[in-house]
């Protein structure tokens, strides 16, 4: 089992449950960027350590290197979170999701999408394959 699955899989309710709360106070409609600002604050009115669009460090057989990949919203280092404001989830936001997991060893994700009328519809959650083992 990952060393922060617990710890992430309790982080995932209580990131779900500030999601609700912006969309609740927004509702569906707006641009990705407004629901990570509204979620990063929510975030922290719960008192949870969060950092949003940082730069990815990528290791390829020794060569390390930074690259413009920034994830949406990393809470307490163990749950990666990514925004969408879009129609439908596409395989390829989950592929996006889960390699970033990867690359930063976080072992579980939420794929979230504002768009929907009831936000609930719109949450997908990933782990890391293994992670919960």
């Amino acid at each position: 089992m990952h060393p922060l699955f617990a710890k992430s899989d309790k982080l995932s309710r209580e990131a779900i449950a500030a999601a609700i709360e912006v969309h609740r106070y927004r509702g569906p409609g707006l641009i990705e960027s407004v629901y990570e600002k509204c979620l990063m604050h929510e975030l922290a009115l719960r008192k949870l350590s969060a950092v949003n669009q940082k730069v990815v460090s990528i290791e390829y057989k020794g060569l390390v290197f930074d690259e413009p990949l920034r994830f949406d919203v990393l809470i307490e280092d163990c749950l990666l979170l990514e925004l969408k404001a879009v129609r439908e989830i596409l395989p390829i936001h989950k592929a996006q999701l889960l390699s970033y997991m990867r690359l930063l060893d976080v072992p579980v994700g939420l794929l979230i999408n504002f768009h929907e009328l009831k936000l609930v519809d719109g949450i997908r959650r990933l782990i890391l394959p293994g992670a919960n083992r």
